[in-house]
């Protein structure tokens, strides 16, 4: 089993900048890839990054061109870095990693004012 820790999150205002982190900790030799998915009220959970192992990255429409996802050298941790933020960011923000059954991290919130 993988756990997962997040960091980041909060309020910021429209155009504002916030970074997401998560560390995964447990059976990390089999994570094949990790990423990030949003919920936001009333919505259903979509995904906003990921990246395998190997490198290869996915964005959705929504996130080309403002967020990036990274690995650190641990290649257990992955960071989202949010650029140039919507009102429509705002929702609570989840770490997940694939095994490749899924986990996932406690949430973390981001608000963003208008």
């Amino acid at each position: 089993q993988v756990q997962l820790v997040e960091l980041g999150g909060g309020l910021v205002q429209t155009g504002g900048s916030l970074r997401l982190s998560c560390a995964a900790s447990g059976s990390i030799f089999s994570i094949t890839s990790m990423g990030w998915y949003r919920q936001a009220p009333g919505k259903e959970r979509e995904s906003v990054a990921s990246m395998t192992v190997g490198g290869a990255t996915y964005y959705s429409d929504s996130a080309k061109g403002r967020f990036a996802i990274s690995r650190g050298n641990a290649r257990n941790t992955v960071a989202l870095q949010m650029n140039s933020l919507k009102p429509e960011d705002t929702a609570v923000y989840y770490c997940f990693v694939r095994t490749p059954s899924l986990s996932w991290g406690q949430g973390t919130q981001v608000t963003v004012s208008s």
